[in-house]
């Protein structure tokens, strides 16, 4: 069911573009661009930048979604040297840890089984990557609506685009890659391995779970691609990003202890999910230009108004 779900989440964006052409997406395309659309941008977070013109629509947001989508897919095409960089660094780290994967899993497991409250607190943080993350972004979002806060709202929904961009990727990579679970282990064998079965090894255990669905962590990616989103939103106030990825680490070391990932497949979902969270956050932020591409930032101007019969001089400070 749920994947059903995240099939439709996938496919009813390209849907709604092939229905009604819009040239939007095409503006948004940054991929014509010398930067990948997660790299050093700047972005106007003044609250005044949140407002009618700039506000997500129905139809504005499955564009943008679509955007997202398109551009997170295609994106290793259109690296730059720099980008190329970034994933060389990603892939030494990785690497290395790749060394200690399965010693880094016993050393969870034991410390799970010596310490009760490790386990009790495991198991209730790493359901706020799953179904609870989902909740709270609810709450966050019928905030913003109820009390016409549009900054917490455009948030809110940018960081359900960051959540189903990001558990779409994931999705890709676990069938991909075909990663044998830590939970899991063949009988033949004294331990799990974690090893890579590739594309269509679809094994389940006996309870029906899928055991080569491991890389990357599904849990981590979404909870780091939402924390990303508000940490770069709400980056002039230092707390929300200690917060947002303190959560997201929490959640990420959770399915750890949980013998749920090994820790490269959280490395690589904390990875992902940040990619994805900034490519979001700069997607929505172009269209914002786009949407009001005659609104100057602070700046000031000198106007005259009739009022009354009077002739009054003002000034108008725009941020």
């Amino acid at each position: 069911m749920e994947k059903r779900i995240l099939i439709i989440f996938i496919l009813f964006p390209f849907f709604v573009l092939s229905q009604k052409p819009d040239t939007l997406i095409k503006k948004l395309d940054s991929l014509n661009k010398k930067t990948d659309s997660a790299g050093g941008q700047i972005n106007n977070i003044n609250t005044v930048a949140y407002n009618e013109t700039t506000r997500i629509t129905f139809s504005s947001y499955f564009i943008l979604l679509g955007s997202d989508l398109k551009q997170e897919i295609t994106a290793p095409f259109h690296f730059t040297r720099k980008d190329w960089g970034t994933v060389a660094k990603f892939v030494l780290v990785e690497g290395a840890l790749f060394l200690v994967d399965e010693s880094v899993q016993q050393q969870a497991l034991h410390l799970r089984e010596v310490n009760p409250g490790v386990k009790d607190v495991s198991k209730y943080v790493t359901r706020f990557g799953g179904s609870y993350e989902a909740y709270i972004l609810a709450a966050l979002g019928g905030y913003g609506f109820i009390f016409k806060n549009e900054k917490i709202k455009t948030t809110t929904l940018l960081a359900t685009q960051a959540y189903i961009t990001g558990a779409a990727m994931e999705s890709l990579l676990k069938f991909l890659t075909g990663r044998q679970r830590p939970y899991y282990y063949d009988p033949r064998s004294v331990e799990a391995e974690p090893k890579f079965h590739g594309p269509f090894s679809n094994g389940k255990d006996i309870n029906g779970n899928r055991i080569n669905s491991s890389f990357p962590s599904g849990h981590t990616t979404v909870a780091f691609a939402a924390a990303t989103v508000f940490a770069m939103e709400y980056r002039d106030r230092p707390l929300v990003p200690i917060i947002a990825y303190s959560a997201a680490s929490l959640i990420g070391l959770s399915r750890i202890t949980e013998n749920k990932h090994w820790i490269t497949d959280v490395f690589a979902g904390a990875a992902l999910g940040y990619f994805t969270g900034r490519l979001v956050v700069n997607n929505y932020h172009r269209y914002a230009k786009l949407k009001a591409p005659r609104q100057k930032k602070n700046s000031i101007s000198f106007n005259l108004q009739y009022n009354y019969g009077r002739l009054m001089p003002g000034l108008t400070y725009r941020f």
